[in-house]
């Protein structure tokens, strides 16, 4: 049975990479600033879909002029637009919508600045509300909840921060070093997410990226390494591992946190709000993957007899993680 259920991780392990990309689509961003009373300064990014612009427009409200502007320009990871347009009224009370966003599979990020406040409004268009009426003022609070929930967002959508964690409770068996590693790990990120969107930090987004997926290919060899063996530093001390490993994948964090932008009055306030949104996604994931695992062994224990000694060990999961880890790396050394 054991060498079945090997077999069968292997096939998944290979069979996975054809149809899980790491990271889901960037979220597309437009900032709309006012310049004078009428005239109104437009940044458009549209996501990338496979070498050409995601196929979305911005429907600004009729009092609006129509100006023609130059096609999107690729910038190496979205298309980017600017142009002006002149409103006979304020935008507040009007309706702003993202065309066919309902079509698509990611969010938009919208701040709108006006003359008369400091902060700039931040709203998140998705496909099941494509569309926003501008309202007179909005709080810090409304600011926190929107960059909370990208935080959120973007960890449960990125699969190889996922898979990373995953490994860690693969590999952890004690629950006390399991919450040391994941405390190390969040900790890290936290570090890094904060210098490199302070710019303290500027490291090029391909080789964070790949070394992302070293880092998993590393677990995964831990993970397949038989316990009998010499316990290594990364079984002795997982927390050194994860702490290292976290502070890459902060950067790969603050890589998709430059895409989303921050508002530039409320960069801290944004930056925790995001954070906290991440590890909120983090720990909804470990609570989930526990859950599952108690579930599936004591399915094991009742429906078919199998006894603890009986269920398969960890090795059977190393397989498909590193797989999948490793098909990352060719293809982010690939892309270089």
């Amino acid at each position: 049975m054991k060498r079945l259920l090997l077999l069968i991780a292997m096939m998944a392990g290979l069979l996975v990479p054809a149809f899980v990309q790491a990271h889901a689509l960037e979220p597309g961003y437009l900032e709309i600033s006012q310049e004078t009373e009428s005239d109104w300064y437009v940044f458009w990014r549209k996501p990338d879909v496979r070498g050409a612009p995601m196929d979305i427009d911005v429907a600004l409200p009729q009092s609006c002029s129509s100006p023609a502007f130059d096609a999107p320009v690729f910038d190496g990871r979205a298309w980017t637009q600017v142009w002006r347009v002149t409103c006979a009224e304020d935008l507040r009370g009007h309706t702003i919508q993202i065309d066919r966003l309902d079509t698509q599979r990611t969010d938009v990020l919208l701040r709108v600045g006006y003359l008369d406040t400091v902060n700039m409004a931040t709203f998140r268009l998705t496909p099941d509300a494509p569309a926003v009426t501008l309202p007179a003022q909005q709080g810090l609070v409304q600011t926190l909840w929107q960059y909370g929930v990208l935080g959120f967002e973007h960890i449960l959508e990125g699969w190889d921060h996922l898979l990373f964690v995953f490994a860690l409770l693969v590999l952890i068996r004690n629950l006390r070093q399991l919450i040391w590693a994941v405390t190390a790990f969040t900790v890290a990120h936290s570090i890094t997410l904060g210098l490199a969107t302070f710019g303290v930090l500027n490291v090029p987004g391909p080789p964070v990226e790949a070394i992302i997926a070293l880092s998993i290919v590393f677990l995964a060899t831990e993970v397949l390494r038989s316990e009998d063996k010499p316990k290594t530093l990364a079984s002795r001390f997982p927390w050194v591992i994860s702490f290292g490993f976290g502070l890459l994948h902060g950067l790969g964090f603050a890589g998709a946190l430059a895409e989303i932008g921050l508002p530039e009055q409320d960069i801290p306030a944004a930056l925790l709000a995001f954070n906290l949104g991440v590890e909120a996604g983090q720990l909804a994931f470990i609570f989930a993957v526990l859950g599952v695992f108690l579930t599936l062994k004591k399915t094991l224990q009742i429906v078919w007899g199998w006894s603890v000694a009986q269920v398969p060990s960890r090795q059977f999961l190393g397989y498909p993680i590193g797989c999948v880890a490793a098909f990352w790396l060719a293809e982010r050394l690939a892309g270089f």
